[in-house]
């Protein structure tokens, strides 16, 4: 099957300058409030559905009031465009202001799998009759995928792919799509490094700088994670474990750490969706938890750096032995 539905010739003609992108014209950014909003902040860490570069937020005050019924359909519908298998993303039932996501997520698979290539270049309305969307999502597919790297928009001259390497490797946007596709195992390899390089001091900083309300929470955290991991409630367990590092490395004392807080929620849920997590949390795992948790609740870094680069390490090596 072509790259493309169609003769690009026939939809070019005539229309060159029709890949203008109107950078003057804002797209549908929908706030997300309540208690779906707040879960969405801790199972996708993404804000807004239009601005890519707003998609690594920091975490939604409970405080939010309560969300309707029209904001529940379309972060149901955004949370699915996110975490469909790439064979399943382009059918995805969304609302219009969201479609994009899963458009631009299906050409990012297509160029990271080779099937779109440098050589190819599009338009706008290429984009329109190959997902039948309009030209309004096609201008918001090509800005999300224009901000992190992934394509080059140029007047008169179409549409192409870029390299891997010029993408915006840190973007949790990109850091999904690459753990859903056939360079998961390489992503992870990276990811995992950096957790190595940063975690263990990132806790050790933590039991130092971290106001006495969160070395408080820390404790509390580690052992509702055992319950849950030992009962087998996995979406719980999850859902803390997120927590547990996010806040770890918000309160860090480092800004550069904090910046990560969302990097690795989003690896640690990919790590889940893509079937690499153990059905039940390794105890030695969930021993290295309570131990940062003690050293960050009695300002001990050495405590917490030696608990949390236990528990780096055994992700390296599980990651290791199923890649």
């Amino acid at each position: 099957m072509p790259f493309l539905v169609g003769s690009l010739a026939d939809m070019r003609k005539s229309k060159g300058t029709n890949t203008m992108i109107n950078d003057g014209e804002n797209g549908a950014s929908r706030s997300m409030t309540g208690k779906t909003r707040s879960r969405i902040n801790e199972t996708a860490q993404l804000r807004t559905a239009s601005d890519p570069s707003s998609l690594a937020s920091s975490s939604i005050a409970p405080s939010s009031p309560a969300s309707s019924p029209s904001d529940t359909t379309q972060n149901a519908g955004f949370l699915s465009a996110l975490t469909a298998t790439p064979e399943a993303a382009s059918s995805v039932s969304l609302p219009s202001s969201l479609k994009h996501i899963s458009v631009a997520r299906e050409l990012a698979l297509d160029i990271i799998e080779g099937r779109w290539e440098s050589s190819q270049s599009f338009t706008l309305e290429d984009i329109q009759h190959r997902f039948d969307v309009s030209r309004t999502v096609a201008r918001e597919v090509t800005r999300l995928l224009s901000d992190v790297g992934a394509i080059k928009v140029r007047r008169r001259k179409g549409i192409n792919p870029q390299p891997t390497s010029m993408w915006a490797a840190l973007n949790p946007v990109v850091i999904e799509w690459m753990l859903h596709s056939s360079k998961r195992s390489e992503e992870l390899r990276a990811l995992t490094e950096l957790r190595l390089a940063v975690e263990p001091i990132a806790a050790a900083k933590a039991a130092e700088h971290a106001p006495v309300e969160i070395k408080s929470r820390m404790p509390v955290l580690a052992r509702e994670m055992r319950k849950a991991g030992e009962s087998g409630d996995l979406d719980d367990f999850h859902a803390m474990d997120i927590e547990f590092h996010s806040l770890l490395l918000k309160y860090s004392g480092n800004d550069l750490f904090a910046a990560l807080s969302d990097i690795v929620a989003t690896i640690l849920r990919g790590r889940v969706e893509i079937g690499l997590y153990p059905q039940r949390p390794e105890p030695e795992a969930l021993a290295a938890h309570e131990e940062v948790a003690e050293g960050i609740w009695r300002s001990d870094p050495s405590v917490a750096r030696e608990g949390m680069r236990r528990i780096v390490d055994e992700v390296d090596e599980a990651i290791s032995q199923s890649i």
